[in-house]
């Protein structure tokens, strides 16, 4: 088994900034696709955003148990992580890194234990989440409203986490989720 980075916050908060990020920056770490039920949205792409199922389809990968974990995220909206993504990263000697919702994140973790690295990206309060998710303009009020009532939510689950990075401002984040991915690499190679 490899090793695995996980990072997981409430949407708005940056973590896939982060994360893009710092696979510029660690040539050894390859991100994991997750799998979803939703539609595209924008200009995402199947097999580099995410792997776009329909309901049913994703229904029989998981009847077919071919999820390492999987949760319905939003009603009607499920997301799960491929065993095959995680077998062929893990095939090239890659370092995984997963970017999930919180009890994802969390599911990841309990799975793998050691041998992942589990992050959460923190905003640096509600009102700051609420205007970013505003910002994006990609979401109507409601969706942004029920997204704001999830993160108050996944807040609660932080310390769950192995390090909390406050991301108030994205080049100190990055340079702090880099000192602490540097010193997890470090540590797995003792």
């Amino acid at each position: 088994m490899g090793k695995l980075v996980i990072f997981s916050a409430p949407s708005g908060s940056g973590k896939t900034t982060i994360v893009r990020e710092l696979l510029s920056r660690f040539p050894q770490f390859e991100f994991s696709v997750s799998a979803t039920s939703r539609a595209p949205r924008g200009a995402e792409r199947d097999g580099i955003d995410y792997f776009f199922l329909s309901p049913e389809a994703f229904r029989q990968a998981v009847r077919e148990d071919r999820f390492v974990e999987w949760e319905e995220v939003y009603e009607g909206t499920c997301y799960g992580t491929l065993r095959s993504e995680v077998e062929r990263i893990w095939a090239k000697g890659n370092v995984i890194v997963f970017d999930v919702d919180v009890i994802g994140g969390l599911n990841l973790k309990r799975i793998f234990g050691n041998d992942a690295c589990a992050i959460f990206v923190m905003p640096p309060s509600i009102e700051v989440l609420r205007q970013r998710l505003v910002s994006r303009g990609t979401d109507a009020p409601e969706v942004i409203d029920r997204r704001v009532a999830k993160a108050e939510f996944e807040l609660t689950k932080a310390s769950e986490f192995d390090r909390v990075v406050i991301n108030d401002d994205l080049g100190t984040a990055v340079e702090e989720v880099s000192g602490i991915l540097r010193q997890f690499l470090n540590d797995a190679l003792k």
